[in-house]
């Protein structure tokens, strides 16, 4: 095994490490839904529903959460940052596989979001150098807002901690994906770095338009 693969190797072997704090953070997380203690002022953990705020993609086109992004769709979310130097980088070559995977499935059946936890420095240009610079293809979406509005989006989807300072490390919210199918109010979630056919095996749990096979790797 050369130098490189090796390296690949040791890189994901940590990140599992961050998926599996990220996993437990998000176990935290679905209890405090069920709670009935406010997490922010504007925060209500009895309201399931997700916010229709205003986000902005990676291409500078502007796009409401819900009626946009997640309305009657087959969605896979994960939260990143363009200057986080751990998890980040290794989870979206790893999505990256799973967009290849998924093939023209994606932006037609299944829609990949990736949604910054620092948008006060992430905007769209910055996002699209990042997505450019990553390989990614249409149909995944890079998305930025205003701060207010990345913590509601982050608070109903699940990606927070009822420690504050823990919920506070940003690249702790970084280790998970959520999945979900809308039409079907039906959602999961897997880890990031899993296997990219554990991750496709999700989508396709939830996506009734699935063919459940799909062409392996080299």
């Amino acid at each position: 095994m050369n130098n490189e693969n090796t390296n690949s190797r040791r890189e994901i072997l940590a990140g599992m490490g961050l998926a599996t704090l990220g996993m437990l953070g998000l176990s935290a997380a679905w209890q405090k839904l069920g709670g009935a203690t406010a997490v922010t002022s504007n925060y209500d953990a009895r309201d399931t529903s997700f916010p229709n705020v205003t986000l902005y993609t990676h291409e500078g086109e502007a796009v409401r959460f819900y009626d946009d992004l997640i309305r009657d769709k087959v969605v896979a979310i994960n939260m990143m940052y363009s200057d986080c130097a751990g998890i980040c980088p290794v989870a979206t070559a790893n999505l990256l596989r799973v967009q290849q995977m998924l093939g023209d499935r994606v932006g037609r059946d299944v829609f990949m979001y990736s949604i910054t936890l620092q948008p006060e420095l992430d905007t769209p240009k910055g996002l699209k150098h990042y997505a450019d610079r990553h390989g990614i293809k249409t149909g995944w979406k890079f998305l930025t807002g205003a701060p207010e509005d990345i913590e509601l989006v982050r608070y109903r989807l699940g990606f927070y901690d009822r420690d504050e300072n823990i919920d506070n490390i940003k690249e702790n919210h970084t280790g998970m994906i959520r999945i979900g199918n809308d039409t079907l109010n039906r959602w999961s979630m897997a880890p990031a770095l899993a296997e990219p056919q554990q991750i496709m095996a999700t989508i396709n749990h939830l996506d009734p338009k699935a063919v459940h096979t799909h062409e392996n790797l080299a």
